[in-house]
């Protein structure tokens, strides 16, 4: 063994003690002790964490969105709804109104006080069931110069 310890140059003696230190290194590793001076797995950790975060809000804005569209999307289909009755009704009251006046017997003439309230009453019922309609009381301007839409005596149209 004597022989073996003088027959190493320097350059021997430093491969020895790497592979000692190497050895070392694995058995205390196997053993759980762990050495990371420039402190790497912490910033790995934090990194993975950062990405989690990332994902997670990604993922809730993505949620929050289909709620946000849902909801949108319902609030939509009631509308249309709301419009589509609406516009029935005012189909109906206008064909009543249509079919009143030309089975009238004043339809041939002019405007009279009797076609006059009716269509006055036509037009109550328009304004009730659409009350943003031009002419209505709620509508700015109502027949132009603030004057009643439909006067006695107006030509029939």
């Amino acid at each position: 063994m004597s022989a073996l310890l003088r027959a190493l140059t320097p350059w021997g003696w430093l491969a020895a003690g790497v592979a000692v230190l190497g050895v070392g290194a694995v058995l205390l590793g196997g053993l759980g002790f762990r050495w990371d001076p420039l402190d790497l797995q912490q910033k790995r950790l934090a990194t993975a964490r950062s990405h989690e975060r990332d994902a997670a809000a990604a993922a809730q804005a993505q949620a929050e969105a289909r709620r946000i569209e849902t909801a949108g999307a319902a609030a939509q289909a009631v509308r249309v709804d709301h419009y589509q009755h609406r516009t029935t009704a005012v189909d109906r009251a206008t064909a009543t109104a249509v079919a009143q006046a030309r089975s009238a017997d004043d339809a041939d003439y002019s405007l009279e006080h009797r076609r006059a309230d009716r269509l006055r009453r036509h037009d109550r019922e328009l304004c009730r069931l659409a009350p943003d309609l031009d002419g209505c009381a709620g509508a700015v301007d109502v027949a132009g110069s603030g004057a009643t839409a439909v006067r006695p005596g107006d030509l029939a149209g």
